[in-house]
């Protein structure tokens, strides 16, 4: 049987073949979040309208596009939601497992832009010392900006 199954995979070739492994496979969701700073050091927070009461205080985050770069994603949901221009780095955060999504989070710097906040998504704005984090602030970024967020 594995062998058939081998062979029929060698026929169809290249856009039939992607087809068949999208039907096959799990669809996920990325949220993807950016850990923001400017040239001093302090981090860029949000106080999201959509979130829980009294856990409002949040990263930057969003869900990639589809076929979306993830370093594209923080830049494009900072400038929606703030009016500012960020350049993402390196990967700080990446988990799986939770129903179906996965969750990416990216070192990221301010390298230009107005604050001009999108108050559909956004309450407020603001540039905090990591030492200095607002209460209500969701724990698992809480972790990120003090780089202690393990899988």
């Amino acid at each position: 049987m594995k062998r058939i199954i081998a062979g029929a995979w060698r026929l169809i070739r290249g856009p039939l073949q992607w087809r068949v492994l999208w039907l096959a496979n799990s669809k996920y969701m990325v949220g993807v979040t950016g850990v923001v700073r400017d040239s001093e050091g302090r981090v860029l927070l949000l106080r999201h309208r959509l979130w829980p009461e009294g856990r409002q205080w949040g990263l930057p985050t969003g869900y990639a596009k589809a076929g979306e770069d993830f370093r594209d994603t923080v830049a494009r949901e900072v400038r929606e939601e703030t009016g500012l221009d960020v350049e993402a780095g390196e990967v700080v955060h990446l988990k799986s497992g939770y129903k179906l999504r996965v969750e990416v989070a990216y070192a990221a710097k301010l390298v230009g832009g107005s604050l001009n906040i999108d108050s559909f998504e956004v309450l407020e704005a603001r540039w905090v010392w990591p030492t200095d984090l607002p209460p209500g602030l969701q724990e698992a970024h809480r972790l990120l900006i003090q780089g202690g967020l393990h899988d």
